[in-house]
């Protein structure tokens, strides 16, 4: 006989996110049953109950764009101080001789590390296939099922090497059929569709000018056709729209359009260097944007347009991107920077920290095509981030949900996925962090001996 599943209060937070839900919420399986009132008490019988009156109460966090591999370069001497295609074509050297163990570790480390910060869905865009990272997407999935967390992996590709023009060495590059053959596995094997999927498979060449026109036309119709979604970088860079428009004789998004890629299917990285025009084709298309604010000051590729592209009908979320364009993994630093950098284009009054949680949760959730995640309402699911205020900057702090944003918050004390605790008192359950540490580090050092 099946037992009958517990109810669990997370009961009486020191501040929530949603006010609707100021009075905590209640966890049955792996969805919020009910969403509690301030004062209130649940309607629902109550089985067990988290006092959680020392921690403020966020949706899980949903993380958009990142390269987990990249956690092997942080800080890599060669591609310090440089801008973003000088700074490509050094680490391509480096990230060519990516084995399947590195990557493995690679990407157990970047997703602890999203986990430890507050996020529960975590994406990645993996475009580096050599001889030696054939199976590269399925160690991400085993990687991600053993630790618990929702994830959004797509299977990038890069097709014009340098041989052609490109950036990339050769020994990176694919050809057009074996991408859409693994594409089209990968989606069959591991995509899950529907309210709570754990895993879901998305198609992403690299960048416009990294991949021919056919493979963009063809991955656009791959994914039309098994109902999956699309991502890219896009408008990272002015140096990218001059390319764009020397390579192809049109401007980045125009290109996109021409290639059948601007719709709500598609979600893009960085999408800085838009005007006017293009800010209303986007919206129009419902396509999103990946919000990647550190990232975009490391390379010093520009500001985002966040509002006016919101305001436009575009969905945007948050992303940390790759640790070696960032240099760290973490989507609660990345809320402050967003925050911070927002105000350096708009005024104060215009980019709030209840603005900046929204990216960070329904904004993203939606870029990812997900309204099942990213709020605290009765049927979502139940994936949370428990913060706590007790180190000695958030002393003071009158506000606590703006003091996550406001005084730095950077690690959660709790965090739930689908109904299950993977991090207890600020440790990764089930999870050796200091032999992680190790082995990462070791992986790192390998990589970098490799040259």
């Amino acid at each position: 006989m099946t037992p009958t599943p517990k109810t669990l209060w997370i009961r009486h937070p020191l501040g929530c996110s949603d006010a609707r839900a100021a009075g905590g919420v209640v966890i049955r399986d792996s969805r919020i049953l009910e969403a509690v009132p301030a004062g209130g008490t649940p309607a629902t019988p109550i089985d067990e109950t988290f006092d959680a009156r020392d921690h403020v109460l966020l949706p899980g966090l949903v993380n958009t764009h990142h390269h987990f591999y990249q956690t092997l370069t942080r800080a890599y001497s060669p591609a310090l101080n440089k801008e973003l295609f000088p700074w490509l074509t050094t680490l391509y050297e480096v990230w060519a001789n990516l084995t399947e163990d590195q990557l493995a570790v690679a990407s157990e480390l970047a997703m602890v590390e999203l986990l430890l910060s507050g996020c529960t869905t975590v994406a990645d865009h993996h475009y580096v296939f050599s001889g030696a990272l054939s199976q590269a997407i399925d160690v991400q999935v085993a990687t991600a099922r053993r630790l618990g967390v929702r994830a959004a992996l797509t299977r990038g590709s890069m097709s014009v090497g340098r041989d052609d023009g490109g950036l990339p060495p050769q020994s990176v590059v694919q050809d057009e059929a074996t991408i859409l053959d693994e594409s089209a596995r990968l989606i069959d094997a591991y995509h899950q569709r529907g309210e709570g999927a754990m895993t879901t498979i998305a198609l992403a060449p690299c960048s416009p000018f990294s991949v021919s026109r056919e493979l963009m036309q063809e991955s656009a119709r791959l994914a039309g056709a098994k109902d999956v979604r699309l991502h890219t970088h896009l408008a990272e860079t002015e140096a990218e729209t001059a390319y764009c428009q020397r390579l192809f004789g049109q401007r980045p998004l125009e290109y996109l359009e021409a290639v059948g890629w601007l719709g709500s299917r598609t979600w893009l990285a960085h999408g800085i260097h838009f005007n006017d025009e293009e800010v209303s084709r986007l919206g129009a298309a419902g396509t999103g944007i990946a919000h990647c604010p550190s990232s975009n000051m490391v390379l010093g590729s520009g500001l985002c347009r966040t509002l006016e592209l919101e305001a436009a009908g575009c969905p945007v979320g948050l992303a940390v991107d790759g640790s070696a364009s960032n240099d760290h993994s973490n989507l609660a630093e990345e809320m402050r920077q967003a925050l911070l950098l927002g105000r350096l284009r708009y005024a104060p009054s215009r980019v709030t920290h209840e603005d900046v949680i929204r990216w960070a949760t329904q904004g993203s959730a939606r870029c990812l095509g997900r309204d099942d995640i990213g709020g605290l309402e009765a049927g979502q699911q139940a994936d949370l981030a428990l913060f706590r205020l007790d180190e000695p900057r958030f002393s003071g702090a009158e506000n606590p949900i703006a003091a996550l944003l406001l005084c730095g918050a950077h690690r959660a004390d709790r965090v739930m996925v689908a109904g299950q605790w993977r991090v207890t008192e600020g440790q990764p359950t089930g999870v050796d962090l200091d032999a992680l540490l190790a082995r990462h580090d070791q992986a790192a050092r390998a990589l970098r001996s490799a040259l």
